[in-house]
Order: C-alpha cells, then structure tokens, then sequence
C-alpha cells in the first residue's frame, strides 16, 4: 500500500516489490500497483515479483505499471532470464542440498538467495546459511533474503557485503502490512554500519 512504500522511502529503501503470485497473501492487483508508482519518486526501482508466470503476462504486467525490474522467484529456465527489455534478478531457494554452481547458468542483473521452504517460494521468515550467499557472490550480485529483521540485518550484512537485501516478513506486522517501527529498527542498523 501507499503507506507502506512512502515509510520505506522515509527510511532509505532503494526500491520496492510488488507481488504478482495469486497464491500469496500479499498479492497485489494492477490497478493498486500503478496508483501506487504514480505517486513514487523516479529514483525509486520498482520490481515486480513472479513466480512461474507466463512471459506474456509479464510483458503485459510490465507494460501497465511501469514496473522497472523482474524477480523471478519460480523455476525460470536460464533462457527466459532474457526474454525481458528490464533487468532481471534471479531467485533461487537455498536447501542444505543446493548447488552454487547453478547460478552461472543463468544471465540475470542480480541473483536473490533465499531460504528454501517445502510450503511457499518466499516470504517464509526462515534463514539459511549465509556462506552460502558468500560464495555466490563469485557468479555476480547477490541479494540476500530470507528471515531479515532488525535483529540479524546487521549480522547478516557484515557476513555477506550483499549487493543488497530483500526484506519482508521480518518488518511485517502480518503478511502485506508494513510495520514501521520495524522497519525504521532495520534501518537504523543498516545506517550504523556505513
């Protein structure tokens, strides 16, 4: 919501995601995403989020909203990475059993590590081994995701050096509704590390 995006903003985020997987409780319609850009300042990167959608219905997601990059969160093949005239970046779910080397295969402006879940592709609040994500990094930029809260953002980045973070659940008061005292919580620990 509104809300939401301008207290991110208030706080220093780079950009915002905009979920477009019907399954998930923060789904979001096309109508509220575009009355939403309308109002963002044009610095901010907008993304939009999909999971094993249609490359058509993408085009046409990107075509209404101005949405300016991609999360594919599902099980892209390498080649649909770069069907897209704006940046993608490729999300993969970390198992214990997860193969870095994955990565390489595929051509994306930043690859997004998430921890692996059995019930849902994101937003599940877990962590995974932050090596992992270090060792990735050799493949190109990493976005580190998965259980961030202001409570191991700090810890987190000083592992990792990402590329950048992707934080939900954690600065959450329930699914698809920001909390602000969280989320400026995290902020603030970002800001210290500067």
């Amino acid at each position: 919501n509104l809300n939401d995006a301008e207290c991110a903003i208030e706080c220093g985020t780079d950009a915002l995601g905009f979920i477009f997987v019907p399954a998930s409780p923060r789904c979001i319609s096309i109508d509220t995403v575009v009355s939403i850009i309308s109002r963002l300042p044009s610095s901010i990167i907008k993304v939009g989020v999909f999971v094993n959608e249609s490359q058509k219905k993408i085009h046409s997601v990107i075509e209404q909203t101005g949405i300016t990059h991609l999360q594919l969160h599902g099980e892209e093949s390498p080649e649909e990475t770069t069907k897209y005239s704006i940046p993608v970046w490729k999300a993969f779910r970390v198992s214990p059993s997860f193969d870095v080397a994955s990565i390489k295969q595929y051509s994306a402006a930043a690859y997004l590590l998430d921890a692996y879940s059995t019930n849902a592709y994101g937003g599940t609040g877990q962590t995974f081994d932050w090596r992992i994500a270090v060792e990735a990094k050799q493949y190109g930029n990493i976005i580190l995701s998965g259980g961030l809260n202001p409570q191991n953002i700090a810890a987190a980045v000083r592992t990792v050096q990402p590329f950048g973070i992707d934080v939900n659940s954690g600065v959450e008061s329930a699914p698809g509704k920001k909390n602000s005292v969280k989320l400026k919580m995290l902020f603030d620990e970002l800001k210290r590390l500067v």
